[in-house]
């Protein structure tokens, strides 16, 4: 999913420099007296540096979102995995409890046969 909004960032961004470049050609060759055409260059400069600060905004607050999605999956696989960790600490636990039971047992059992013998 990263690398798609990746390509559309890249896209987004070539599509306005397109047409920025195209707007400024189209200016420059069109049949009118130079203060008419650097009005025209002026309030075109206005409205994508407008829409330019509106797609940052927009693509600002989406990496957020990414942001803080991530962060809420990271805290609760860091919960899960602690989660594990306590499970198993106690497996460990009850096995070596068992694991001394039966030393224990069998260390009995050898020193009643030796004392039988």
């Amino acid at each position: 999913m990263s690398k798609q909004e990746n390509e559309f960032g890249t896209f987004v961004v070539g599509f306005f420099f397109g047409a920025l470049i195209g707007a400024a050609v189209g200016l420059l060759f069109a049949p009118q007296s130079g203060e008419q055409t650097r009005d025209q260059i002026r309030q075109k400069s206005v409205e994508l540096s407008e829409q330019a600060s509106q797609r940052a905004e927009e693509a600002r607050a989406r990496a957020e979102a990414l942001l803080k999605d991530a962060r809420e999956k990271l805290d609760e696989a860091t919960k899960d995995l602690q989660a594990r960790a306590k499970e198993m600490q106690a497996q460990l636990e009850s096995m070596a409890k068992k694991g001394e039971e039966a030393v224990e047992s069998a260390a009995e059992e050898v020193k009643e046969e030796a004392a039988e013998a």
